[in-house]
């Protein structure tokens, strides 16, 4: 069973759903989990946030939190994950935004960086995780990554 199998399969059984919120990866966290036939049992929506004010308009991200820290940080991801679970019926809540390259990385914040939240009813959580390689593959590496969170997740709690 594949990684998104389980989850869909996993998901289903609990009667649970996931939304994301997609910066870099522009959708393709939301695709992987839709390709799965019978998604709707267990996805909800997707937000595609690409811009700042999108973050704002439809998470609900704080102006100066993007001003203070950066669309690329820890406190962005969590706004963004918390936004996504609040605007929707989900249970769980999927977070990413990064610097998929080739331009636009820094000294402290490089090409590659990524960061990830991941938010329940319980509890927000976020993680940076540094990939390397061209734009298509930071941006397939922080999908798989982001997979990984949630079935790590559902793999370690109760139904």
């Amino acid at each position: 069973m594949t990684r998104i199998e389980y989850i869909a399969a996993e998901l289903t059984a609990r009667k649970q759903f996931v939304t994301c919120a997609e910066s870099c990866t522009g959708g393709l966290l939301s695709a992987a989990l839709t390709s799965i036939p019978g998604s709707s049992a267990f996805f909800d929506r997707s937000f595609i946030t690409y811009s700042n004010k999108a973050k704002q308009q439809m998470l609900n991200v704080n102006f100066e939190t993007l001003r203070h820290y950066g669309a690329v940080s820890e406190e962005v991801v969590r706004e963004m994950a918390l936004g996504a679970l609040i605007n929707t019926k989900s249970d769980y809540a999927l977070s990413i935004s990064g610097i998929a390259g080739p331009d636009g990385g820094t000294a402290d914040k490089p090409v590659g960086m990524v960061w990830f939240g991941f938010a329940t009813k319980q509890r927000i959580w976020a993680k940076q995780f540094q990939f390397s390689g061209n734009r298509e593959e930071i941006r397939q590496q922080a999908v798989q990554y982001s997979l990984a969170i949630l079935e790590h997740y559902l793999k370690t709690t109760t139904k």
